[in-house]
């Protein structure tokens, strides 16, 4: 049996209704390249009750259901009010309902040890959760680049790769790789601020934006790229590897949870 891994949803209004989805890329890569089962996760169910908001047993609930949790990415932003800030005048796309229940999620997740990997906003959601803050508009920081897709291009020209990043030195993605160094796509308007404690930094781009993270005395497999490796990963060499050694984590954390060896034949 594959492990299951929930991924987050956003929560959107279309064409009168309200929608709680994931775009097919992440699916197809958790899917593929984690080799795993894919099963959605909605956020609050705001057409019911706009003033719901997940209760711990809720979290549990959902973390007795899979083996791992995976944090996509979005258009939507993190909520400022969760780290201090005051929403940008005129405001940023926003999607409390997907904030109500990922970053208790994470913690909850991170506690009992389940794998987790977040991707852009799952980034960015991380970090959050953990204590840490963001900047609103990366691009207008003194000294920062502009980490934006330029939406004049095609799909293929806003997911190709950007810039690179300096790897850490002994650290997970270094050891995917054996290198350095590495290029990725980019196309996000938000980054790090502070950088929550307790998060050792795997990747920071040559503007030192940082990049990806691990949180360092989590129990189980965790890992955030502000990047996007669910984009033909397996076309990339380090994309390829942090979607198999996720669903590495994820098998492991599966065998654990069924009782290990129960589905081995005999003999």
């Amino acid at each position: 049996m594959r492990p299951v891994v929930g991924v987050i949803s956003d929560v959107k209004a279309m064409n009168g209704q309200i929608v709680h989805g994931v775009t097919e890329k992440y699916i197809y890569a958790v899917a593929r390249g984690a080799q795993a089962m894919p099963v959605l996760i909605p956020g609050t169910i705001s057409a019911v009750d706009a003033e719901m908001a997940p209760e711990r047993v809720v979290i549990d609930e959902i973390l007795d259901l899979v083996d791992a949790i995976f944090l996509p990415g979005s258009p939507s932003n993190v909520g400022p009010q969760h780290y201090g800030d005051r929403p940008h005048d005129p405001p940023l796309p926003a999607d409390p309902h997907r904030d109500d229940i990922s970053l208790p999620l994470i913690r909850t997740a991170l506690e009992r040890g389940v794998p987790l990997f977040g991707v852009c906003r799952g980034f960015q959601e991380m970090n959050v959760a953990m204590g840490g803050t963001l900047f609103q508009k990366l691009y207008e920081q003194p000294g920062r680049f502009d980490h934006r897709e330029d939406s004049s291009l095609d799909m293929e020209g806003q997911y190709a790769l950007a810039h690179e990043v300096a790897l850490e030195p002994g650290g997970l993605l270094e050891g995917l790789v054996g290198a350095p160094r590495w290029k990725v796509n980019s196309l996000h308007g938000q980054g790090v601020a502070r950088l929550a404690p307790n998060l050792a930094v795997e990747a920071r781009a040559d503007d030192g934006t940082i990049e990806a993270f691990r949180i360092v005395d989590a129990p189980g497999f965790n890992l955030a790229i502000q990047w996007h490796p669910e984009w033909r990963f397996w076309q990339d060499k380090l994309s390829t590897g942090v979607f198999n050694a996720f669903g590495a984590a994820a098998r492991l954390a599966a065998e654990r949870r069924r009782g290990g060896g129960r589905f081995k034949a005999a003999g």
